[in-house]
């Protein structure tokens, strides 16, 4: 049994009020799309065939080959979405799975129950209901008194008596294909001027043949988006859900309404986040960390039993046991040994700290390279732009600097080397030695313990 995902996504999506197309608003760092492409890969198998229509241009250009394209032009309803799918999909699944890219909460779960609720059916058609009374301008499920589905009744054509039916139809659904390629062609015209894939139920009764349905036991997972509000309230059950499964792992989440994780972050057993933290792309946390409060992870790897407070680490390396923060700032390229410690207002980009090095406060390291158990006092600065290019600095195993050191690069401070502090080094320090003053200069010899 071969089974073929189509993704709905080629309307406008004018109640967003926005240039970007509906489908490419983020949920989590992704855009909409992406959790229905996902589900229905795993789901199917292979990639999905996605039914683009206005934007489609930048919805190809943000999804690259994460699915198949098949435009619709004009979009003339859900019905005509899939005859023009038809010539790339005949003949190469036996079931058609039919799924919406503005309803992202819908689980791998719930589509595979589908699928495999079809397989044990005899009917053409089986289709997802939810009973809940937030309609939502779902069309609603009319059944026979013997409780079989008879018809799908859109809501601005409901009568009074109607409205009031609680089972409703999502728009997801299982086709066989054999079928539904012939019955798409007898799917009459709207009086809107459109065809919709809700006529096709109407058509498999008047046929003789039963459509089944599978019902949502959460409601939440059929909320759909048309408007900023829809995408807000998403966003948050997407939280919720995101939260709830890494708590169920092992992770201590202290406020998860106040805490932002996206799907592709990592968390280790034991840790701990802390209110008003953000964990964002391909961030991983170690196990038996503590991050936050006030915290921002971006694309950042955090080592086992390391802590962050009220800090942002946006592309940087941290190796175990790291104490970072408050108020620190770890930039691209940032490369933190085990045991290293960054206090409060001390900023990093593209260097490398080495193993037990001890940057307290109100620093700024940048383009450099830094031995292990190295003292960087409060107020030093790598001066590495000199106006045209960025320029090293390398301070070598168990050198001091001072406070207020300005190191002007490029410099080389030697090993067990120091400086005093308000020096401007502008020439390198050999090892052992002490450098004063501006610009510093070598004045003695230091003997080692």
């Amino acid at each position: 049994m071969k089974i073929a995902g189509v993704i709905l996504a080629a309307g406008q999506g004018t109640r967003m009020k926005s240039t970007l197309p509906k489908v490419l608003h983020p949920i989590l760092g992704k855009p909409m799309i992406h959790y229905s492409i996902d589900a229905v890969k795993r789901v199917t198998g292979h990639r999905s065939y996605t039914i683009i229509g206005f934007g489609g241009q930048l919805i190809r250009q943000q999804l690259g080959d994460a699915t198949e394209y098949i435009i619709q032009d004009p979009q003339l309803g859900t019905g005509h979405a899939l005859q023009t799918a038809a010539a790339a999909l005949q003949g190469e699944a036996d079931f058609i799975l039919v799924t919406l890219a503005d309803m992202p909460l819908i689980r791998q779960e719930t589509m595979q129950a589908i699928v495999d609720a079809h397989a044990k059916g005899v009917g053409p058609i089986t289709m997802l209901t939810v009973r809940t009374r937030d309609a939502r301008g779902f069309g609603r499920v009319l059944r026979n008194p013997e409780g079989k589905v008879l018809a799908i009744v859109e809501e601005a054509q409901a009568s009074k008596e109607q409205l009031q039916i609680e089972e409703l139809n999502t728009s997801v659904y299982c086709f066989t294909a054999s079928w539904l390629w012939q019955a798409l062609d007898r799917i009459p015209m709207s009086p809107k001027g459109e065809y919709y894939l809700t006529d096709l139920v109407e058509i498999a009764v008047a046929g003789g043949l039963q459509v089944q349905t599978v019902t949502l036991a959460d409601p939440v997972e059929a909320i759909g988006i048309n408007s900023r509000d829809h995408l807000a309230e998403v966003i948050q059950w997407m939280r919720k859900r995101i939260n709830l499964d890494w708590m169920l792992s092992g992770v201590t989440i202290i406020d998860p309404d106040s805490t932002y994780i996206e799907g592709d972050v990592k968390i280790g057993m034991d840790s701990v986040i802390w209110p008003n933290t953000y964990l964002t792309g391909k961030s991983v946390i170690g196990e038996g960390c503590q991050v936050g409060p006030n915290a921002v992870l971006r694309n950042s790897q955090l080592g086992s039993r390391s802590k962050v407070v009220m800090s942002v680490l946006e592309e940087a390396n941290v190796e175990e046991e790291v104490d970072i923060g408050p108020f620190a700032h770890l930039r691209k390229g940032a490369l933190i040994g085990k045991g290293v410690h960054i206090g409060n207002f001390g900023e990093i980009k593209n260097s490398v700290l080495g193993e037990g090095t001890k940057m307290g406060h109100f620093s700024y390291i940048g383009d450099a390279t830094i031995g292990r158990d190295v003292n960087i006092g409060a107020g030093t600065i790598t001066c590495n732009y000199d106006g045209e290019r960025k320029n090293h600095t390398e301070i070598e195993e168990g050198a001091f600097i001072g406070s207020d050191t300005m190191l002007v690069a490029p410099v080389r401070i030697g090993k067990g080397a120091r400086t005093g502090a308000g020096s401007v080094v502008t020439r390198d320090v050999p090892a052992d030695t002490l450098a004063v003053g501006m610009p510093a200069r070598a004045i003695k010899k230091i003997k080692q313990k």
